[in-house]
């Protein structure tokens, strides 16, 4: 026989139901991406705004500092960098010059020979050159790349930047290079999927399972490469407008990446989900990394051989080493990043 329930038992019965629907809410992954979607649509310029003040780095290392996060990257960090090499492989992280136009490159590497095998004299010469911030060349954003109500990182004015080049935060501030742990967080592998489809978006619990899946934790005065591959879709379905839609970090991941302490972030296409989601901003993780937190960025990095030797080698981290060209003023520069196990 059944027996009817009271109304204090009723209440304790739903009680357990709703703890129990919810704790099973909670674990089902698919849900969670749910409710990270719905923040993607929360997120605003306010927001921005209010964690552009959050996790500001300006005047942590001075008033005058002109580095960033890269002072993460301590004497002790580079001996700690300097260990991890045990197999001697070295792999780049830089994609090849392409030469000629395309959705993705509209402004293309110009090679000039101006002496040849066929000229009079006993050498070779060439000419370089190449607009090499957009989405095709390995690159790298110095803190004077990007401007915020008037200010650049650590308050310099925006005025610092002038036809003669960054006054403040020029490239040729690294000019002793980059030298520190590397740590790659292959997406698409985590997903089971070759690659992310254009503006799929990346979010913190993301980084989070990649860090369980792979037995690593990132720390302070690393370099953290994300991969989406960007370059494995690219092969395989052709080019496309990546200024208009590419996959990459969700700004809700500042809080991460700050709470982390990175001293760089790099990625194969801009580190960031395009389009953003957010109306009036455009790029808020370069926006917050470079301006707040004075965390330098390396843009379109090819890490599918990185990807294909981390697997192999069932190794996460590297050694990373990185050398910009020391162009004062200059508000980046290409380069070839190596890892090195």
């Amino acid at each position: 026989m059944t027996v009817p329930l009271g109304c204090c038992e009723l209440r304790r019965a739903l009680i357990v139901v709703v703890v129990a629907v919810g704790f099973a809410y909670w674990l089902n992954i698919p849900q969670r991406e749910t409710l990270s979607a719905q923040m993607e649509q929360q997120l605003t310029q306010a927001d921005i705004d209010r964690w552009m003040k959050e996790f500001s780095n300006w005047g942590r290392w001075g008033k005058k500092d002109e580095l960033g996060a890269l002072n993460f990257i301590t004497a002790s960090k580079r001996r700690e960098a300097a260990k991890l090499v045990k197999e001697g492989i070295s792999v780049s992280l830089a994609r090849s010059i392409e030469k000629e136009e395309s959705a993705d490159n509209p402004y293309p590497f110009k090679h000039v020979m101006v002496l040849t095998g066929k000229s009079a004299g006993a050498f070779s010469n060439d000419v370089f050159r190449v607009q090499y911030h957009g989405w095709a060349h390995t690159h790298m954003d110095s803190l004077c790349h990007m401007f915020y109500q008037g200010k650049m990182f650590n308050g310099f004015s925006r005025l610092e930047v002038t036809d003669q080049g960054a006054q403040r935060l020029g490239i040729q501030q690294v000019k002793n290079g980059i030298f520190s742990r590397g740590i790659l967080m292959d997406i698409p592998k985590l997903k089971g999927v070759g690659y992310l489809e254009p503006g799929q978006a990346i979010y913190p619990e993301d980084l989070d399972e990649w860090e369980k899946r792979a037995g690593i934790k990132v720390g302070r005065g690393d370099v953290l490469f994300v991969r989406t591959g960007r370059w494995a879709r690219r092969s395989a379905k052709g080019v496309w407008d990546v200024a208009e839609k590419a996959a990459g970090l969700h700004a809700s991941c500042a809080r991460w990446l700050h709470q982390r302490e990175i001293a760089m972030l790099g990625s194969d296409a801009a580190s960031e989900v395009a389009p953003s989601g957010i109306q009036g901003v455009v790029s808020p993780i370069h926006q917050i990394a470079i301006i707040a937190m004075g965390v330098p960025l390396f843009d379109n990095c090819d890490l599918e051989v990185l990807s294909a030797t981390a697997s192999r080698l069932r190794r996460w981290e590297f050694l990373l080493t990185a050398a910009p060209l020391p162009v004062g003023g200059g508000t980046g520069s290409p380069l070839n990043p190596i890892a090195t196990f």
